[in-house]
């Protein structure tokens, strides 16, 4: 394994923890949430659900990236294996490329842009006063993930085998 690939499994391992760490805090989260409302003694947190709200964007945003890395998003495999073996890589070619396109323009561009209006129109969220711009970050750089492992799915791409089926590393 190359020194290059090391290190994005690394990252992309880095990412997976980090995904696990934001899930963990966002059950402790509700959890406190729901026994700050329900014990007596205990006056409710305010902060509990607009923190809720952000963790699971950002854990939806993280954990879609994960699950496109790992081939787990949804296809027509059906229809598809209904193909012969070349028109197959193709499709998948074409998938990919469609994925990056609509990520790299979406996420990224749309996304960057969503972060930077809002930082400068200096907004901040209304109970624990964050900036809202950082916490929409989340959006261009799980675009930027999901770019980075369609490029991966293509550089798995095997040419067609001698047997004509396209293979992944």
């Amino acid at each position: 394994m190359t020194a290059a690939a090391h290190l994005w499994n690394r990252l992309c391992r880095g990412l997976e923890v980090f995904t696990i760490a934001l899930f963990a805090i966002l059950v402790l989260d509700v959890l406190w949430g729901v026994i700050s409302r329900y014990v007596p003694g205990i006056r409710p947190s305010d902060w509990t659900e607009e923190l809720a709200v952000y963790l699971l964007v950002w854990v939806s945003l993280y954990g879609a990236a994960l699950t496109y890395r790992g081939y787990g998003h949804l296809g027509v495999d059906y229809f598809v294996s209904k193909l012969d073996l070349s028109a197959q890589r193709v499709v998948a070619v074409i998938v990919e490329i469609a994925v990056l396109l609509f990520a790299g323009f979406a996420l990224c561009y749309g996304g960057s842009r969503l972060v930077f209006e809002t930082l400068a129109s200096n907004q901040l969220t209304p109970v624990l006063q964050w900036k809202i711009g950082y916490l929409y970050s989340a959006v261009p750089l799980s675009g930027g993930f999901i770019c980075a492992f369609c490029l991966e799915h293509l550089l798995k791409l095997k040419p067609v085998g001698a047997q004509g089926a396209p293979k992944e590393i």
